[in-house]
């Protein structure tokens, strides 16, 4: 048997402030948006994004825009204030210095631990990530 996870649904104000900074600031792979019937489905898209390197097998984010209420004050606090995901990279130093000149606000500055570089940072909407590296 083999069973893999395929993709993460992360919860976003609007489809295109989160393309614009999972593409543009991150600089992930836009591999999907695809308006799912704008007038049944009020304006939903279905939009997924990977980050660079990932292959076509790759995990990937669903960029999904809160619907209700509920969903909305999940938004930036989908793990509870923990870091929610983790993305791990070959080069540490590049992808640090990458993130921070273009504005990714790191609350926790980078430490060398046993499995590795890490530093935490937040996204637009205050999910925290772990960036780490070998």
């Amino acid at each position: 048997m083999r069973q893999r996870l395929t993709q993460v649904a992360l919860l976003v104000r609007d489809y295109d402030e989160a393309i614009g900074f999972y593409v543009g600031t991150l600089g992930f792979e836009l591999v999907e948006d695809s308006d799912l019937g704008s007038d049944q489905h009020g304006g939903k898209r279905w939009v997924t994004v990977r980050p660079p390197g990932a292959g076509e097998d790759g995990m990937m984010i669903l960029l999904a825009r809160a619907a209700t209420a509920e969903q909305a004050r999940s938004i930036g606090d989908q793990a509870g204030g923990r870091v929610f995901l983790f993305l791990a990279t070959d080069d540490f130093w590049r992808d640090h210095r990458a993130f921070a000149a273009k504005g990714v606000r790191f609350v926790r500055e980078p430490a060398v631990e046993a499995y590795g570089t890490v530093a935490v940072f937040e996204d637009l909407y205050g999910n925290r990530w772990d960036l780490i590296g070998p």
